[in-house]
């Protein structure tokens, strides 16, 4: 399909509750075509604006778009501290409220859900939950970060990560992402079910009864797995291991290099200044989904 982008309207801001008293907004970008709509989850530590040129080419190819807000940041009513915490088990419940605010807004019928590094982790365990309520699934730039994954000596880094971020959290209260320059400023169960996953290789968040381990293995969605050539954060072992928990998906795989990027770098954030090259094979995926 050619790519002729038109220009979208002007997003909505949805108001998102969660059973325990969370408040959000949810930024949806309307689309101008019967396609499915993308239910976004960001990046650790990363407010959902960031990701508005993302949506908003997207939107001018006909796509809806809505960005999640992750608890604890921005137009979330919450902020992390000693005695404001949380963990995944939270996250999925926003994710869950999210999409019940879309279906309440009538836009679309149907919807893919996917994400960015963390955000297409908790995707996956979202989907497990609700699978009846999205088309497919997509990650962009992502995989699942335990340390045997990591090339060299990165293993070492994520071994320390793991010991020192749950010692920082129980330091200061919260996880001071901010200021050591991983995420933002985050909950301290947060980066336990972070860490936890990193040592183990497995997702067994506190106060998730579900096995989501063996729920990963029943979905059968299509799906596409998008990689950048130079991701430090999320290399191929990484991403390897994260499919191979999905062993039944219907996937298509792509890794784009550092040539398709105008800044000549495929890297984990780079390309949401750029967001055009991720964009196009994703659109062209979810034509051929709709073919």
């Amino acid at each position: 399909m050619p790519d002729t982008p038109t220009a979208p309207p002007a997003p909505l801001t949805l108001s998102v509750a969660s059973a325990d008293g969370h408040q959000a907004e949810l930024s949806l970008w309307r689309g101008s075509s019967a396609r499915p709509g993308l239910l976004w989850l960001p990046a650790l530590g990363v407010p959902a604006r960031k990701y508005r040129h993302f949506a908003t080419a997207l939107a001018e190819r006909g796509c809806a778009v809505a960005l999640h807000e992750w608890r604890g940041h921005e137009s979330s009513n919450r902020r992390a501290g000693r005695r404001s915490d949380w963990g995944y088990a939270e996250l999925l419940g926003d994710i869950a409220a999210s999409r019940t605010a879309l279906a309440q807004a009538g836009h679309a019928t149907r919807w893919l859900i996917g994400g960015h590094s963390l955000g297409a982790q908790l995707a996956a365990l979202a989907l497990t939950q609700a699978p009846q309520d999205y088309a497919g699934y997509i990650i962009v730039g992502s995989g699942q970060p335990w340390w045997r994954g990591f090339p060299g000596v990165h293993k070492l880094g994520l071994l320390a990560a793991i010991a020192g971020f749950r010692s920082l959290g129980a330091l200061c209260g919260h996880f001071p992402g901010d200021r050591i320059g991983f995420g933002g400023r985050e909950a301290r169960g947060v980066m336990r079910d972070w860490a936890r996953s990193a040592w183990s290789g497995d997702y067994r968040p506190q106060r998730v009864t579900a096995d989501l381990e063996h729920a990963l293995r029943q979905l059968t969605q299509p799906a596409l797995a998008l990689s950048l050539a130079s991701d430090s954060y999320a290399p191929r072992g990484s991403l390897q291991h994260l499919l191979a928990k999905l062993p039944q998906l219907r996937l298509s795989q792509i890794e784009l290099g550092d040539a398709a990027f105008a800044g000549g770098k495929a890297g984990h954030f780079d390309w949401m200044r750029d967001p055009l090259p991720v964009v196009r094979p994703l659109m062209d995926w979810i034509d051929r989904l709709e073919g």
